[in-house]
């Protein structure tokens, strides 16, 4: 059963992963998997979980602006998407001292499970996908798309918004 578990758990990071991926390439075909959360939101809820208690050095809060530099969004639209999670009741929103110090999410249980079934779904797509590409190929894809993002990313910093911007 140990086996079963882990092979499962490696699929639910290759399927988060895999979905990352194909939102910021792919948007509207990743929607289509998505019916009580939009891609944006399991991202973020997902980034909550994963950095609070999946990391080898687990955070006890998560910033706003964590969240936009990791999720690669503007402030305000995680300032937008967090609101509107907080209204569902999947995160709570909090400050450090009177708000100047950082704002902060907490996911909540109903977010949690929210997450899990959402998972649940992905796992099934990304695990019929994994099947017919190959384990190996989907890792070694997600290694070169990590890649070209940090020589993207590089590339954008050597000319910037000067040569880039709008």
């Amino acid at each position: 059963m140990g086996n079963f578990e882990t092979e499962n758990n490696n699929i639910a990071k290759l399927s988060y992963e895999l979905t990352y991926h194909n939102y910021i390439m792919n948007r509207d075909n990743a929607r289509l998997l998505f019916k009580e959360l939009s891609v944006s939101e399991y991202l973020l809820l997902h980034y909550l979980i994963k950095f609070t208690s999946e990391s080898d050095a687990p955070k006890e809060k998560v910033y706003l602006m964590d969240l936009a530099e990791n999720l690669k969004q503007p402030m305000r639209e995680i300032s937008k998407l967090a609101g509107s999670l907080k209204d569902r009741g999947l995160i709570i929103w909090a400050h450090d001292g009177n708000g100047s110090e950082g704002t902060y999410l907490i996911i909540t249980e109903s977010g949690l499970k929210l997450v899990y079934r959402q998972d649940e779904i992905m796992k099934d797509y990304y695990g019929r996908v994994i099947q017919k590409y190959g384990k190996e190929n989907v890792i070694a894809l997600l290694k070169m798309m990590s890649d070209l993002e940090e020589v993207i990313d590089s590339v954008f910093a050597e000319k910037g918004e000067e040569v880039y911007g709008n």
